[in-house]
């Protein structure tokens, strides 16, 4: 099922939107099922226009129920009266309801949108056809994510993004995370909030936010058998199972994989587990227990020159084999969420903790051991007051962290002499506060803030070369304000204005011959203010989004400086993020040879993200664009769906215009254009399969770019995209 769910925008005029839709070929992040069904038209409940009544009147007339209650009223409606939904564990309806009340770009993507129709392997699958995400494989489940520009000076895992599994934080306690933790096979939808617009998570980067939500023991078909292989030795098996019993419910999936890859020395190997159990006090009372296990063993091949990526992208870097470099991560990690509902408040609030174990072999020899921890409450309010709608949403959130910091001599992937050891502790605070107040009874003002507290803590345990120890604080406040309105039950148009603030990590600062020592202490915080109009709609035949934004930046988290061919990160003066991100969806032609209730369909989805990121009278760099994303980003497919499950076309990717890979513009990526074709059934029902083909003309390519501040022809920087491949996959579920 292809039932894409993002939430972008732009404003506009309906017919001069319409032709821009025309024009960009937009994709579907709405669009309906391969079976014909899809969530219903999202809809945010209010009175139509007319005089106010009288205060007396007010309170002599029943109550009008909260938009969010509403949703779950009729969700709980549909449901069979034997299973009642979960309190802690949102139906794709209700979440989508809720995030629709965002004055930003956001987006929500179920399962059935990429999980029985590709090989989802990894977050690239998931997100490939949210506009505004640059989502690209490196190796193994690794993968270059930015949103709007974040973390692009980051080379190795993830920054400017923060992550989270049911509203609970997985990424570390100093700001990083990493997708080899992340299992496509065991979500039942993920929210995407860009930029400022992931307040209501308490999150507060450029980048925004990612939720992965697993589901409950009350969701339809909860049991659940997949097999997928394919190309470069992969194969997985994946299984869930689940139920409810009276107030209990739970649910439990697992997944093996293997892949001997498709660059030499990138062969890897995981096993995940994911599980929750819930227990219902009441229909308003419900308590939640989250169980994550992972075990990720991965070869890095590594990046390599221009000429090497597209002439042999097969051969990893050398340095990479000789030390046998890997990433391999074990990790358990527990949470508890509760949640409270009364007449007009829901009140939601939990603990967690993650052990994480990352034995990492690279230039040397990385044995970190996180223990990360925190809690969480937030309450969303929703009522009338004095005549007028309000909802408010307030929260706090407590992420802390240990880090047992550990670096060896790398001696062809075994450890070596002790060359550094720390302990390095992280505290972050954050309190957030946002107001909705609908001063029509369909156009809501909304204004919120962040105030965030954190510390970094390094203790240095190997002083023959110095002590490293040092402390530092961040006090940030972030505001927020904007306009939403609801221009009719399926359209949307919103503005907004939001600063963000990102607190560097342990892995942001600068030495090396002929490089300023810059500690980490002296890196400052990264902070943006944003500037967004946007549009979204969801009809039966018709689908859009349409955003532009413009974020002004002060001490950009960028790569200055560079040593050894490694990029050193620290603060940039000013730069400039701005962009277009627009998708849409039509069905082109129906009735091809299937009439009736449920017609046959032609479905042309179109992804199109516009990036102009730069340098703004940098001393060194001028006016240079940023290294590290195309400007360019097309994403598109073709799709005939007929009702009774079965779906075919062809896709393409593609890169209009290199990019630089290095702050100085002197050496970027070629252009290129990739086409590939899937096919499948899924009626909704028991079973479902898909066959699919990517990269069908063996197009050598490179699919992302490390940056440094100047490059040459032989600075290893290119990660190759992979070649030809084929993959299919079945599944039963009940």
């Amino acid at each position: 099922m292809f039932n894409h769910l993002a939430r972008g925008g732009g404003s506009a005029l309906y017919g001069v939107l319409a032709a821009t839709v025309a024009v960009l070929l937009p994709y579907d992040v709405f669009a309906q099922s391969v079976s014909g069904t899809a969530l219903p038209p999202v809809m945010i409940t209010a009175p139509t226009p007319h005089r106010l009544p009288s205060r007396q009147a007010l309170r002599s007339a029943p109550r009008p129920v909260p938009v969010a209650r509403q949703a779950r009223v009729l969700s709980q409606a549909a449901a069979p009266a034997a299973v009642p939904g979960s309190l802690t564990v949102a139906t794709a309806q209700q979440a989508l309801q809720e995030i629709q009340q965002t004055p930003g770009g956001v987006a929500l993507v179920t399962a059935d949108a990429y999980r029985n129709s590709t090989v989802s392997n990894t977050i690239k699958d998931v997100l490939d056809y949210v506009p505004g995400v640059f989502a690209q494989p490196k190796w193994g489940d690794d993968t270059r994510l930015s949103i709007r520009g974040s973390g692009l000076s980051r080379n190795f895992h993830l920054r400017g993004v923060q992550l989270y599994m049911d509203g609970i934080p997985i990424s570390t306690a100093d700001g990083y995370g990493d997708f080899q933790e992340i299992d496509p096979t065991a979500y039942k939808y993920v929210e995407v909030f860009k930029g400022g617009n992931a307040l209501r998570l308490g999150a507060n980067s450029l980048g925004g936010a990612i939720n992965f939500v697993t589901p409950s023991g009350r969701d339809p078909f909860i049991n659940g058998v997949s097999v997928d292989a394919g190309a470069f030795g992969f194969r997985r098996l994946q299984a869930n199972t689940g139920g409810s019993n009276g107030p209990w419910d739970g649910f439990v999936t697992a997944s093996t994989q293997r892949s001997d890859g498709f660059r030499d020395h990138s062969s890897g190997q995981s096993t995940r587990l994911s599980g929750n159990v819930g227990y219902q006090f009441s229909p308003d009372f419900e308590t939640r227990f989250y169980l994550n296990a992972n075990h990720v063993q991965q070869r890095i091949p590594g990046a390599v020159s221009k000429f090497s990526a597209l002439t042999s992208p097969q051969t990893a870097y050398v340095n990479n084999v000789a030390g046998d470099w890997q990433r391999n991560i074990d990790t358990v990690r527990i949470g508890n969420k509760t949640t409270m509902r009364f007449d007009d408040t829901t009140v939601e609030f939990g603990v967690f903790g993650t052990d994480r174990h990352l034995m990492h072999p690279i230039f040397q020899w990385l044995d970190y051991h996180y223990k990360d921890y925190g809690a969480f409450v937030r309450a969303v309010d929703d009522r009338v007051i004095g005549g007028y709608r309000n909802r408010l949403v307030a929260g706090v959130n407590v992420l802390n962290g240990r880090i047992d910091n550990q670096q060896f001599a790398n001696l062809a992937g075994q450890k070596g002499a002790l060359l550094s050891s720390s302990i390095d502790r992280s505290k972050n605070t954050s309190v957030y506060i946002e107001d909705s107040f609908y001063f029509l009874p369909n156009v809501a003002a909304i204004a919120g803030t962040q105030f965030l507290y954190a510390t970094r803590n390094r203790q240095d345990r190997f002083l023959s070369d110095g002590d490293q120890s040092g402390r530092t604080e961040f006090s940030l406040w972030s505001p927020k304000g904007g306009l939403l309105w609801q221009i009719d039950p399926t359209w949307q148009a919103f503005a907004n204005v939001s600063r963000s603030a990102e607190v560097p990590s342990y892995g942001e600062s600068a030495n090396g011959p002929g490089i300023p020592n810059i500690p980490f202490t002296s890196i400052r915080p990264q902070r943006a203010t944003t500037y967004e109009i946007g549009t979204r709609a969801r009809r039966p035949d018709a689908t859009w989004e349409l955003t532009y934004y413009r974020a002004q930046i002060d001490n950009e988290l960028l790569c200055l400086f560079s040593a050894f061919g490694n990029c050193n990160v620290t603060n940039a003066d000013r730069t400039m993020h701005q962009g277009i991100e627009a998708g849409a969806g039509a069905a082109i032609f129906r009735n091809l040879f299937e009439r009736g209730d449920r017609p046959d369909r032609l479905w042309l989805n179109v992804a199109y993200t516009f990036n102009d990121f730069r340098f703004v009278n940098d001393p060194v760099f001028g006016n240079n664009l940023l290294p590290g994303a195309p400007r360019h980003y097309v994403r598109g497919e073709l799709l005939y769906k007929h009702p009774n499950g079965f779906y075919a076309g062809p896709n393409i990717e593609w890169v209009p215009q290199g990019y630089y890979a290095d702050s100085a513009n002197t050496l970027s990526t070629d252009a290129y254009a990739i086409y590939g074709m899937k096919a499948g059934f899924d009626d909704g029902g028991r079973y479902s399969g898909y066959i699919e083909a990517r990269n069908i003309g063996n197009k050598a390519y490179i699919a992302s770019a490390s940056i440094l501040d100047r490059a040459n022809a032989n600075s290893p920087l290119f990660e190759p995209g992979f070649g030809r491949a084929v993959y299919a996959g079945f599944k039963v579920r009940w």
